[in-house]
Order: C-alpha cells, then sequence, then structure tokens
C-alpha cells in the first residue's frame, strides 16, 4: 500500500491556493496509486505544535540510555510522532503559503522537531548524512507576488530553504508545483490556479 503524507501550513483555511492545489494533487496521487492510505498532518489546527523549547533543546541532544525529565519526554514525543509520519511515508505533497519571503512559522516549527540528529540525519566523515531517503516529495508553494522569475527572484526563500533542509535530512526527489502572482487580482489568480493544476496533471 502507498502512503501518501499531506501536510498544511497556510494560515488561510480553505481559502488557501497552496492547501487547494496539494489537495487536488493528493487525491490524483491516492487515486493512481491503489491501494493507498492518506495521512493528513494540518499544521494549522488545534492544538497547533507548540515552538521547540529548552526542553526539546536538550532532550535532542541525549542518547537513548540517559534519564530525560518530565519536559523533555514530552517535547521529544511529539518529535517522534511526526518523524514516524515521514518515515511512514512513500510520497509526501507539503502545502506552503510564502509569508514575509519564507515560510509560516507553523511550518518551520514542523522542521525543527523532523531535523533530528541521529534519526533524521547523522554526521559522517564525508559530512552529514540525510537518513530518509528513497521518498518522493511534491512542494506546492503559493504567492502573492512572482518570485520564479524577475527582479523578486533574489526575495524568494521559500524554495530555497525547503529544498536546502529536506535535502539535509535526505530528501532529495523534489518536485515543485507554484501558485504565484496571487496578490495581483482574480484574473492573475485564475490564471495562475489553472496553470498549477494543468501541471498537476502532468505529474501524475
Amino acid at each position: 500500500m502507498t502512503q501518501i503524507l499531506l501536510i498544511i501550513s497556510s494560515p488561510r483555511g480553505a481559502a488557501s491556493y497552496s492547501t487547494q492545489v496539494a489537495r487536488v494533487l493528493t487525491d490524483k496521487l491516492a487515486a493512481a496509486s491503489q491501494p493507498a492510505q492518506v495521512t493528513v498532518r494540518d499544521l494549522t489546527v488545534q492544538p497547533r505544535l507548540p515552538h521547540i523549547d529548552e526542553h526539546f533543546a536538550t532532550g535532542r541532544a541525549l542518547s537513548a540510555t540517559d534519564a530525560l525529565t518530565p519536559g523533555q519526554r514530552d517535547a521529544l514525543a511529539i518529535s517522534d510522532r511526526l518523524i514516524a509520519e515521514l518515515k511512514a511515508a512513500d510520497v509526501i505533497v507539503i502545502a506552503s503559503s510564502m509569508i514575509n519571503f519564507g515560510i509560516s512559522s507553523t511550518l518551520k516549527t514542523y522542521i525543527d522537531y523532523v531535523v533530528r540528529p541521529g534519526v533524521t540525519f547523522t554526521y559522517t566523515a564525508a559530512g552529514p548524512e540525510g537518513l530518509l531517503k528513497g521518498k518522493k516529495v511534491y512542494l506546492v508553494q503559493a504567492r502573492g507576488g512572482v518570485y520564479s522569475q524577475g527582479p523578486a527572484q533574489a526575495a524568494n526563500f521559500q524554495e530555497p530553504y525547503l529544498r536546502q533542509i529536506l535535502g539535509f535530512i535526505g530528501l532529495t526527489d523534489v518536485v515543485s508545483v507554484v501558485v504565484e502572482g496571487v496578490a495581483f487580482g482574480p484574473e492573475v489568480t485564475d490564471k495562475s490556479v489553472a496553470a498549477a493544476l494543468a501541471h498537476v496533471e502532468t505529474l501524475v
């Protein structure tokens, strides 16, 4: 059975273009991969992930034989649960909206929990090595402006960061689907969404 993990991070709820396109993509992937099971990790719903704190920062550096405080145990339990979902997934769909040229704080918090030494990456004599290999990742990104080309491209810290951090933990097979220019009015938005959905059709 193909395991598909959909990660939603936009604060705009059902109005989010990244979420809308990512759901279409996920449904098509599931239909094309039967039998398939879809797990949805919506980072915007309550209870939201707490930002990492001292308990996580200190607990992640301890070995399996070290005694954990209750706070460290709780923080690492969150990380363990999220990483287990990632490890179980064959295909990962990440819906990301651009917030102030980067990713949302909800998605950044998620990343902080799953990028974990000894669990999702390790250090070797040749340098860091990602441990989550052999998975397909689709990045569905929405942006108010146009950042894939032109003068604003240098301010795009969304996709470069996501590709860097995903590659760091071994997720290097990444395909990008972009909806951009949605702040320029309904006509531009409709064309961009239609183009993204047409791109989706070529991927499945």
